[in-house]
């Protein structure tokens, strides 16, 4: 058990857009819980409260962490990102420009990938709310507590804790056919025959094509990944809810295999299609035209 009663509070300035509702709950990450506008979650291993203010985030976190927690929220946030820019160039789609206007700030996470390659093995033929609850599930029953302050949250757990916990363990923990899944890639990444984090000096390629080779991990889960963790803008995961948008709003209903369809997204959007993938993803998702 990790216990602080102890926390630093510190106002980490923001100059790039960023709505923390619609980043947190965009389908990205599924560990946040909100209450009365603070957010609590795990940044860099650390459990850490987040509240949006004016031209920046009030952060709450350990003393232990504290030392280099700013810089751990701006690379969490992808500060390093110029959003701005980002609209610009991608405005030049007229559909885009209206998306951007309705959800300005919306911005790709730069998460753990480790946590990250799980939640999305889990997505397999789910949708939001399930993968939280398989994430938090993983957590409650095999994670370390972690308190601050009032606040007590489950670490997700390691690939040892995974791969020793097993597949039947996993299934009686509601992840079904995703057990063996996530069991098997557990044991891969805990005997050292993949390191995630490792995979962000890979080119996007070489980054996918390792990630395929795990169990259960399809073209979908593998853009998920290196978009959301592994620092590769130009990945495009492609699931219902993007492929309706590309086919129905660009492609006049035609149908495309995935790979033909990523083809399409790169030279369309260029070196930022996972933005464009995000914005419009949502976009799609809240049924709207």
């Amino acid at each position: 058990m990790s216990t602080s009663s102890i926390t630093h509070r510190v106002e980490v300035p923001i100059d790039q857009p960023l709505d923390l509702p619609l980043t947190l709950e965009s389908g990205q990450a599924f560990r946040w819980h909100e209450v009365d506008g603070v957010w609590s979650g795990f940044i860099a291993g650390g459990l850490v409260t987040l509240e949006r203010l004016d031209g920046g985030l009030a952060v709450e976190c350990s003393t232990d962490a504290a030392p280099g927690i700013s810089d751990a929220v701006h690379r969490y946030f992808r500060m390093d990102d110029d959003l701005p820019a980002i609209y610009e160039h991608l405005s030049k789609d007229e559909r885009l420009t209206d998306v951007i206007q309705q959800h300005w700030g919306l911005r790709i996470l730069r998460q753990d990938p480790w946590e990250c390659l799980i939640a999305f093995i889990c997505s397999q033929n789910s949708n939001i709310p399930r993968i939280a609850q398989m994430q938090e599930s993983l957590a409650n029953e095999l994670g370390e507590t972690v308190t601050m302050g009032d606040i007590k949250r489950m670490a997700f757990p390691t690939p040892d804790v995974l791969a020793s916990a097993g597949e039947d363990v996993l299934r009686k923990l509601a992840l079904g056919y995703r057990a063996k899944y996530v069991a098997k890639t557990a044991e891969i990444v805990a005997s050292g025959g993949l390191t995630p984090h490792a995979l962000r000096d890979k080119s996007y390629e070489d980054a996918k094509a390792e990630l395929m080779a795990l169990p259960g991990v399809g073209a979908k889960v593998a853009d998920c990944v290196l978009l959301f963790a592994l620092d590769k803008l130009e990945a495009v995961p492609i699931d219902r809810w993007v492929r309706r948008a590309f086919e129905e709003w660009y492609l006049d209903g035609e149908e495309l295999p995935y790979n033909e369809l990523l083809a399409w997204a790169h030279k369309t959007f260029g070196a930022n299609a996972g933005y464009a993938q995000q914005y419009l993803f949502f976009r799609r998702r809240q049924g709207q035209g």
